[in-house]
């Protein structure tokens, strides 16, 4: 098993400890937290050692699952990484760029494995249909109530990034156009944003993130030559409706004429119940690509992109 350590065990650090302590791959050694309340909560409730020096708790794990506040995230990541420490990190990754490129540059000297944390390339309503996917236009809207964790951060960065993610894993293309539009309502960064995405292959995504929302939404709508896919994050759920020559021996068909006459058959196929733990299938991933030697699903470098189009689009925001 994989010697592991958790540094932050704020809401999501909790999470990550606790699935962690029944994991097949890793041997949790311990965490790192500077609110004595906080360890000395955690370390009673769950029997696990709280470690309140850096240096020596970096001597007993192989990898480590960094649960800080955005802002730490660089400096703690760059620690473990020189000291040849695999790193699991929530996203965003980091603050700025620069500091992204650091981290790749430490970890690609050292031919450590670095995953950012962004967990909806986990969840199973997306894995579901991944493999079927060739964009031509991508709607998403990523709603919440205002949050009591997260807002030291702007809604792109917050919320809108996992959709920012996604898109760049589905789009095989390059960035043409962007523009966005976001406001302050009670954070001193947006709270609301929107952002259209305009690729070189002629992909258009549309994405809408509001953390001042009356209900819950994390949807993405996906329409293809061939399809339409909705993907409800939330709900663990995915449809597809697929437009297909007309079989004409089908009297049941559900079917649809364009102005020339031309008979399309549509159906349509749902799949419910995909129920995954994604941050369990994260951990997985992690560990695999540890024991493979090989790149984990979401890199450092695929955290850094999302985060250099999240910045792009606070740009465009701030401009206005």
């Amino acid at each position: 098993m994989i010697n592991i350590g958790i540094v932050g065990v704020g809401h999501l650090g909790e999470i990550h400890l606790k699935l962690i302590l029944s994991s097949k791959y890793f041997n949790l050694v311990g965490f790192y937290e500077t609110d004595k309340k906080r360890s000395s909560y955690i370390s009673n409730e769950y029997n696990v050692l709280c470690y309140d020096n850096l240096l020596a708790f970096a001597d007993l794990v192989d990898a480590v699952v960094i649960s800080t506040p955005t802002f730490f995230h660089y400096e703690i990541a760059k620690f473990f990484l020189e000291k040849k420490i695999h790193v699991f990190i929530e996203k965003p990754i980091t603050t700025n760029i620069k500091q992204s490129n650091e981290l790749i540059s430490i970890k690609n000297k050292f031919k450590l494995v670095g995953q950012v944390g962004h967990v909806e390339r986990f969840n199973g309503a997306f894995l579901e249909v991944e493999k079927l996917l060739n964009p031509m236009f991508i709607e998403s809207h990523r709603l919440s109530s205002y949050p009591s964790r997260g807002t030291d951060v702007s809604v792109v960065l917050d919320l809108m990034i996992h959709d920012i993610d996604i898109v760049l894993s589905i789009v095989d293309s390059k960035l043409v156009n962007l523009s966005a539009n976001g406001t302050k309502i009670i954070s001193n960064s947006p709270d609301i944003a929107n952002a259209r995405i305009e690729f070189e292959n002629g992909c258009v995504a549309n994405l809408t993130a509001s953390r001042l929302s009356l209900k819950k939404m994390r949807k993405m709508r996906i329409f293809q030559s061939d399809s339409y896919i909705s993907i409800d994050f939330d709900k663990s759920k995915s449809e597809i409706v697929n437009i297909l020559d007309y079989d004409k021996k089908n009297k049941y068909a559900m079917i649809i004429h364009n102005n020339d006459g031309v008979e399309k058959e549509i159906k349509i196929k749902t799949f419910d119940n995909l129920q995954v733990n994604a941050i369990v299938k994260e951990h997985e991933n992690f560990a695999r690509s540890i024991i493979e030697n090989k790149k984990p699903k979401v890199s450092f470098e695929t955290g850094r992109n999302a985060l250099e189009l999240a910045f792009k689009i606070l740009d465009e925001i701030n401009k206005k």
